[in-house]
């Protein structure tokens, strides 16, 4: 069987208001998602899993199912912020989802094949599907996930600091720590992360995690009862979120896991802020003007 891929979009409406992460990009009116699901069908990927919410999955399947069907597998499931395993509940007032470690959760009866994850409104480039494709065919164990790692350089935004989990690896190029800095930013063409009163410069060279992994389906299995130990723990609070990424750091410093940093030199796109949209357009089109893509995608 082919392996999957799975993609959060649920978050998209509250953080832009609207379905601004299908916005139209490339040339011929591309949203990222549809350069993700493309290169991933060129990869090798068999099937596309959505984590979407209800309120906009009518929208969502009528712009996405007429340029799929007969190209690749797809499903589509939900994450709410009821749907919560048994004895647990909702606080009063809370309004805000229970993060990318739930989401992904909602995908467990989706998935049966060794799976990436990505988030809906990055740009990861064809390479890093292809690295992705190659990790799993060479990979036996159901314990071996791996990451993509982005030189910190390629991930950047020209209009503001940007937060970015910094990889460390071992001699083997696992990883053994992911550092949150939540303030990176350039300054006469160098590079620094910003901590109260301090400035502290970085290569640009270091990996960073921009939320592409490679997991298999035993993950699930962790990843439920780490969700269950978090709403123990913080499943009171308002805002609190479950992050996968977090569960995977558990497994690696319990000797549970492996996660392979899989580099890559392909240049990421985000839309962090919206005076970067310019600038992720005329990169798009110059990636059909230099033939990585076809002048019409689907």
């Amino acid at each position: 069987m082919k392996p999957t891929l799975l993609i959060l979009a649920a978050g998209m409406g509250s953080r832009y208001g609207g379905l601004k992460q299908m916005d139209e990009l490339g040339p011929d009116g591309e949203s990222i998602i549809d350069y993700s699901v493309f290169d991933a069908i060129r990869a090798g990927f068999g099937k596309v899993v959505f984590v979407i919410r209800q309120d906009f999955a009518q929208a969502f399947k009528a712009r996405f199912e007429p340029r799929l069907k007969g190209r690749i597998e797809t499903e589509y499931v939900y994450q709410g912020l009821n749907d919560l395993p048994e004895g647990f509940a909702v606080p009063e007032g809370r309004e805000k989802p229970w993060g990318t470690g739930h989401a992904m959760l909602m995908a467990k009866e989706a998935i049966h094949t060794p799976f990436a994850i990505i988030n809906a409104d990055d740009f990861y480039g064809k390479d890093s599907f292809r690295q992705a494709i190659e990790f799993i065919a060479g990979s036996q164990k159901d314990n071996e996930y791996a990451m993509i790692g982005y030189a910190l350089m390629n991930t950047l935004s020209e209009h503001g600091t940007v937060s970015r989990g910094v990889c460390q690896a071992d001699a083997s190029n696992h990883l053994t720590n992911i550092v949150e800095r939540t303030k990176i930013g350039k300054e006469n063409g160098k590079i620094f992360y910003y901590e109260e009163n301090k400035q502290t410069e970085l290569t640009g060279h270091e990996p960073v995690s921009m939320n592409f992994w490679i997991f298999k389906p035993r993950f699930f299995e962790h990843l439920e009862e780490g969700f269950k130990q978090f709403l123990q723990e913080k499943g009171h609070e308002m805002k609190s979120e479950f992050y996968f990424n977090k569960q995977a750091d558990n497994m690696i410093k319990s000797g549970d896991a492996t996660v392979k940093i899989i580099n890559t030199p392909a240049q990421w796109f985000g839309v962090t802020y919206q005076a970067d949209k310019p600038m992720v357009k005329k990169a798009l089109t110059t990636l059909h003007g230099n033939g990585e893509y076809p002048a019409k995608l689907w």
